[in-house]
Order: structure tokens, then C-alpha cells, then sequence
């Protein structure tokens, strides 16, 4: 097949290099691994022929990462809310304004990310060797533990390629390895992103943890895995399926990352899925981070102010409100007495947009509590409800002045984009059984 047109899409000051190859009735958004490399994709034919096939029933969208392949090259690594941004980003150059996504390994945390937050863009969610996480937790057996990554970055800081991508089964680095392949796969690795730069990539991935948003997937998913892969965990893949409603788990034997030598039969279960009749995603429920910001002790402004004082006070907090959600993105629900319910699409956008309101009421000389908190929500009309939205506000009836106060979930959402967080200890809330660990935003 003849290489595709490089193309490039704006995500914010970021080109996005992308290539748009296929001719199907169905788009198909791939979302890379660690890193890709679009010009290469090609030179090794076993992924040359699953793009090509891939081609025959979808209209395939590839990307390469910001930082990564033909894309340009911040200094840090990309925020998985700026990755998101990104896909949504190549859609819209890519005039595709709903698309299965299929995310590989890491890649598959941004496809999951979207899903749950682009409902409506997101016909189906396909996942090929995904973790919720890649670094061991409590209450999560699965991936490296803490020493064994660091092992691992500082292998690819000296040499710049992850080499537990190359073990397996027939693509492996023993004696039973294609040179070809590894010829191939060394280039690739290197022309992708820097050693440095791997290095970085790979320390926002140990950092990833997005089982707070599984169970608010509503696209139809189909979750797939080889029984020994070096990398991703099958029982983690079984894991990610069982927590996001209605998945479907597929599994291949073999001891590798990687699908390509069983290309034909991956193909033929994804047409299936893709091509299938499937319900639309309801718009009454999305995935939102959730802002509430009060005004403290408003009372004693309202009796030093007066009426008319406090009445233009309110004005001016109304004003600042609005332009500072407007820079955001963030959508303003309603007000709450003394202060305001918003919604954001990106959490670290929430988080920025909470520190500039704290900032700006105190140049009027008030202080703020804040409350955050990203879940899923029930829309009727403008307003929203649901259990994640009364979190967010016991949250913030939590925080003491001054406070930016964070759920856990939105702690780990925030995860590579600089902000630094204080625990305080697990909270039990009124009306929840189980305790939330919260987080101040520093």
C-alpha cells in the first residue's frame, strides 16, 4: 500500500501529526503505545498488512503522540488529559465526529479517558494490552513494583528502546528472533521519540491509574490480551473488563506484546465488533470533573457590606467566574448561595481553574473552599446530580479556608501535569459508606 499523506491537527500549541489510510464506512482511531512512529508503521509488512486490513471495513485514523513519531517535541511528557486532547484534536482535523477507538497498551489509557469523557464521539472502545495501571498498588497485584520501574527507566534512558516489548514468542530477543523484526524494531524505537524522552514517557506511564473512571465506559468494549504477555498482564486485562459495564475479553495464546503475527484472526473478531449493531451511548450520563467553590463566611461580607454592597459583590464574583471558566473550558451549572457548581472535560483544567478563582476572590478579600471530584453524572436539563456530584460537595464542605481539596480519583487523573498534592488521610462523608482518601491541592 502507498504511504498516506502526513497530515497535521493544532491541540492547543501543539501540531499533532496524523495519517488517515482505509476507505471503510466506519472511522477507527488508533491511539499509540509508548511511542509510534506513522512513517514507519509501514516498513515492517506484518503491521503494514493489520493497517491494510484494518483499511477494508474502517476508515483508520493514526496518530503520533505529542513528543513522539512525526509530532512536535515539547521538553516533558504529555498529561493524560492533554494526550485526550489530542485525539479529539486529529478527529476534528480529520472530520470524525464519532469513531471506535482502539487503544494499544498505554495508548489504551486515553482511549478509556475519552470514552468516559466524549460519549457521543465514541462508538466502540477496542483495548489491546491495557492495564488500569502499570506499577502495583494496594488492592492491585498486577504490573512492575516500584523498584522494578525504575529499573526499567533507567534501561531506556541509556539505550532508547523498552526492551520488554521484544520478548515473546517469535519476536523475541533469544534465539528463535526475527533479525528483520528487531533490525526494524530498533530504528523505529529510536526515530520515535529520544532516550530521554522514552525515559519521561515511560515515568508518566508507571503514574497512570484510571480505575476511577472505568465504570463510567458506557461504549460497547471489547477488551483483548495474549495469555503471556510479558507487559500486560492477562489477569489485569480480565480485571479492566470486568470493570467497565458490558465488556467483552478476548484471549490469544502467545508470550508477546504484540499482535501482529496472529493479524488475520485479531482483524476478523474487531470487524465484528465494529460493524455490529450497537446501542448509542445515552447523553443523560457523562464523565465530568466537578468544581464547587463556596465563599467563606459570607455572612459577616454580607453585614459589612450591606445589601447594595454585597449585591455588587456578587456581580464582580459573577464576572470573574464566568471569565475564568471560559479560559478553562469549564461549564458554569448554577450558583449555590455563595458560590458556584461547575463541570470541566479535563481534570487538570479543573484543578487550574479552582487555583485562579481562589486567586482573584482574594483580590477582593474574600477566601474560598474548594471541593473536586471527576465521576460520572446525570444531566436533567442544565443541571446535574448523582452520587459523584454529592461527593464533590461534601469535598468541599471538608476543606478549610484556602483549601483546593481533592477526591483520590482526581488526584490520579491529574497524574504527570505538575501539581503537587498533600494527602490528609481517608474521609468518611455523610451519606457514603466507604471512606475517600482526599488530597489538597497545593
Amino acid at each position: 500500500m502507498q504511504r498516506p499523506e502526513t497530515l497535521y491537527a493544532r491541540s492547543g500549541s501543539i501540531n499533532i501529526a496524523y495519517q488517515v489510510s482505509g476507505n471503510g464506512p466506519y472511522d477507527l482511531v488508533w491511539t499509540p503505545g509508548i511511542v509510534s512512529h506513522l512513517d514507519l508503521d509501514w516498513e515492517w509488512p506484518p503491521r503494514a498488512r493489520f493497517l491494510d486490513q484494518l483499511g477494508s471495513f474502517c476508515r483508520v485514523i493514526r496518530f503520533d503522540k505529542r513528543g513522539t513519531g512525526l509530532s512536535d517535541r515539547p521538553t516533558s511528557a504529555a498529561t493524560l488529559e492533554e494526550r485526550v486532547d489530542d485525539i479529539r484534536a486529529v478527529m476534528d482535523a480529520a472530520d470524525s465526529e464519532t469513531a471506535s477507538l482502539f487503544g494499544f497498551s498505554d495508548g489504551g489509557s486515553m482511549a478509556c479517558m475519552f470514552a468516559a469523557l466524549y460519549p457521543l464521539r465514541t462508538k466502540a472502545l477496542l483495548l489491546w494490552g491495557v492495564q488500569a495501571r502499570w506499577t502495583q498498588a494496594p488492592g492491585y497485584p498486577w504490573g512492575l513494583r516500584p523498584e522494578e520501574m525504575r529499573s526499567v527507566i533507567e534501561s531506556v534512558d541509556r539505550t532508547g528502546v523498552t526492551l520488554p516489548y521484544l520478548t515473546g514468542t517469535g519476536l523475541g530477543v533469544g534465539s528463535d528472533a526475527d533479525p528483520a523484526f528487531l533490525d526494524w524494531y530498533l530504528r523505529y524505537a529510536r526515530a520515535a521519540a529520544s532516550p530521554a524522552a522514552l525515559a519521561a514517557l515511560e515515568t508518566m506511564c508507571s503514574e497512570i491509574d484510571i480505575r476511577g473512571i472505568l465504570s463510567s465506559v458506557h461504549a460497547p468494549t471489547l477488551v483483548m490480551n495474549r495469555s503471556g504477555d510479558p507487559m500486560a498482564s492477562v489477569d489485569a486485562a480480565r480485571y479492566l473488563a470486568s470493570q467497565i459495564p458490558g465488556a467483552v475479553f478476548r484471549e490469544w495464546p502467545g508470550k508477546t506484546h504484540l499482535m501482529y503475527d496472529i493479524g488475520d484472526s485479531v482483524v476478523q473478531v474487531i470487524a465484528e465488533f465494529v460493524t455490529g449493531s450497537r446501542q448509542t451511548p445515552s447523553v443523560d450520563r457523562v464523565f465530568a470533573a466537578i468544581l464547587f467553590v463556596d465563599i467563606v463566611d459570607s455572612t459577616s461580607q454580607l453585614e459589612a457590606l450591606g445589601d447594595p454592597g454585597w449585591k455588587i459583590r456578587l456581580q464582580q464574583i459573577d464576572e470573574i467566574s464566568r471569565r475564568i471558566l471560559g479560559t478553562f473550558r469549564g461549564q458554569l451549572v448554577k450558583y449555590t448561595g455563595d458560590g458556584i457548581l461547575a463541570t470541566f472535560d479535563g481534570p487538570t483544567r479543573a484543578v487550574q481553574c479552582a487555583r485562579e478563582i481562589r486567586r482573584s476572590l482574594r483580590s477582593l478579600g474574600l477566601e474560598t473552599r474548594t471541593g473536586l471530584h471527576a465521576g460520572e453524572c446525570e444531566m436533567i436539563g442544565k443541571d446535574i446530580t448523582g452520587f459523584a456530584v454529592h461527593l464533590a460537595a461534601r469535598i468541599q464542605q471538608a476543606a478549610d479556608p484556602g483549601e483546593i481539596l481533592v477526591s483520590g480519583t482526581m488526584r490520579d487523573l491529574v497524574t504527570g501535569a505538575g501539581v503537587k498534592f498533600e494527602e490528609k488521610g481517608a474521609r468518611t462523608f455523610k451519606g457514603f459508606t466507604k471512606p475517600v482518601r482526599v488530597f489538597v491541592a497545593e
